[in-house]
């Protein structure tokens, strides 16, 4: 289910045949981000799994995969702003571009009968205002987020 639920903000839900704490565990690893990304920009990450709110890991970018901005390789921290276990998790994105952006990724996760409902969400409701004036806002479609929880099920669910 895709839900636009704002002008700077989308949400796309999808039920997972897997217990939260198994969602969780790929969410909060950076590796696990890597693993599940269906943009194509990442391609790596340094840092171990996070456990708190301003907890960061690297992320290692080419923004080639979109064909929008000749980016070429390039390192972003993803800073935690939300952490709940098995329940919810969000973050922003530091890099090289200044002002920081201060658009928010983040996942929603509720036990249901079969598995979990996950709902993945992008924000870009508050970001600095330096990028809201370059209007290139979404950078990640609507399809995407679907795909990364097609690809998240496929990681982590129960045969």
């Amino acid at each position: 289910m895709l839900r636009t639920v704002s002008e700077q903000r989308i949400e796309v839900t999808r039920v997972i045949a897997a217990e939260p704490a198994t969602i969780f565990d790929v969410l909060r690893d950076p590796h696990g981000h890597v693993s599940i990304d269906s943009s194509g920009m990442l391609m790596d990450a340094t840092g171990e799994p996070v456990e708190a709110v301003g907890d960061r890991f690297t992320v290692h970018m080419d923004r080639e995969s979109l064909g929008d901005r000749p980016l070429g390789r390039y390192d972003v921290d993803v800073v935690i702003t939300v952490y709940e276990p098995d329940h919810d998790i969000a973050w922003t994105i530091e890099g090289v571009a200044r002002p920081f952006i201060g658009h928010v990724y983040g996942y929603h996760l509720e036990p249901v009968e079969d598995g979990t409902r996950v709902t993945s969400y992008y924000d870009w409701s508050h970001i600095h205002p330096e990028w809201a004036e370059r209007d290139v806002f979404p950078i990640i479609p609507e399809q995407a987020l679907r795909s990364t929880l097609g690809i998240l099920a496929r990681t982590v669910q129960k045969d």
